[in-house]
């Protein structure tokens, strides 16, 4: 395993002196994320241009950033807030569950509890909107209710993971490319992070219905068998589990009040498995989701489209194509819920 895969860049100095210059505090949870104090998310005004870069760039970096607040945000705070990274506008593609605040479309809101909101979402690895060509940018997760023994999300950062890779692996992977299996849209299993220049991997556990490789030699494309995607799944899942153990991912526990904003280019994520416990095991979590406009596509850079027809014939022959739901069962015995 190569060593520099436990490296997260550390806060950059310049961009903690530009924070503390507007009133905030930053400071590094490890091994990766960051924690903010001092910075008014509930304010009308959009924060200086020059504070919103420098956190949206630590954010890339280090893959979310916890805020944490002296009294609960409103629904609103939280929308507006959220739409100060990325495209800078919500991207919202979800259900409302009835117990969501005003119906408001932009909130998906989950809980341990159907009563309070939608259970059992999220438990493989997986980065948000790999469904619509751009994706999303950032999601924001507002804390509403804490369970009262735990149940947070883990956290991974998917530039590091890329580079723990074998050598071989990663050259293998750098000509992949993912179709999703709801919309049939291209997304690459490598990419160049669009801030920090990060090479990182990236694919969803639970909605991929077939993956493509660009052959070395003669530039052709082919569909990836069942066993290979089997292996390929496992292997992804694997490499992003390792990070617990050694230094690039984390199971972070959500405390009241707290709201979190999470690159959505730079870190997957997965609820912990203490998270879909019964409330009445676990206690009541309520959590409100939103999503954020990418600033561009999210596509594949060698040649294939952005979006291919998934319930249609396979383009490529013979291997996996398989459209709707969770797409490609690499193992039967996980759930798997989007």
């Amino acid at each position: 395993m190569n060593t520099y895969s436990q490296n997260v860049q550390p806060l950059d100095p310049c961009r903690v002196a530009i924070i503390e210059q507007f009133g905030g505090k930053i400071v590094p949870l490890e091994p990766l994320g960051a924690q903010v104090q001092g910075i008014d998310l509930a304010t009308r005004v959009m924060p200086p241009g020059e504070l919103i870069e420098a956190l949206e760039h630590e954010m890339a970096h280090r893959g979310f950033i916890v805020f944490k607040n002296e009294k609960q945000l409103e629904v609103d705070d939280f929308l507006r807030a959220s739409c100060w990274w990325g495209g800078r506008q919500l991207h919202s593609t979800h259900g409302v569950h009835p117990a969501t605040p005003g119906g408001n479309r932009h909130i998906f809101r989950l809980s341990n509890d159907e009563r309070h909101g939608i259970p059992g979402v999220g438990p493989q690895w997986h980065n948000d909107g790999s469904f619509v060509p751009d994706t999303f940018s950032h999601a924001g997760y507002h804390i509403i209710r804490p369970a009262e023994n735990g149940g947070g999300t883990c956290f991974v950062h998917q530039g590091a993971a890329h580079d723990a890779l074998p050598k071989e692996t990663r050259e293998f992977w750098n000509r992949l490319s993912s179709v999703n299996s709801a919309s049939g849209v291209v997304h690459p299993v490598v990419h160049v992070h669009p801030i920090s220049g990060r090479r990182s991997i990236w694919l969803h556990l639970g909605m991929t219905g077939a993956v493509i490789e660009k052959s070395a030699t003669d530039g052709g494309f082919r569909l990836l068998d069942a066993a290979e995607l089997k292996q390929l799944c496992n292997q992804y899942k694997d490499i992003l589990d390792a990070g617990l153990d050694n230094g690039y991912a984390i199971s972070f526990e959500y405390e009241e009040r707290d709201c979190v904003f999470v690159d959505n280019l730079a870190v997957a994520h997965r609820a912990s498995p203490d998270a879909h416990l019964p409330a009445e095991q676990q206690g009541l979590r309520i959590l409100h989701r939103s999503t954020v406009r990418a600033a561009r596509n999210f596509g594949p850079d060698n040649g294939l489209p952005l979006q291919l027809d998934i319930y249609g014939p396979s383009p490529l022959g013979e291997g996996v194509w398989q459209g709707g739901g969770v797409g490609f069962r690499w193992d039967e015995t996980v759930p798997m819920q989007n």
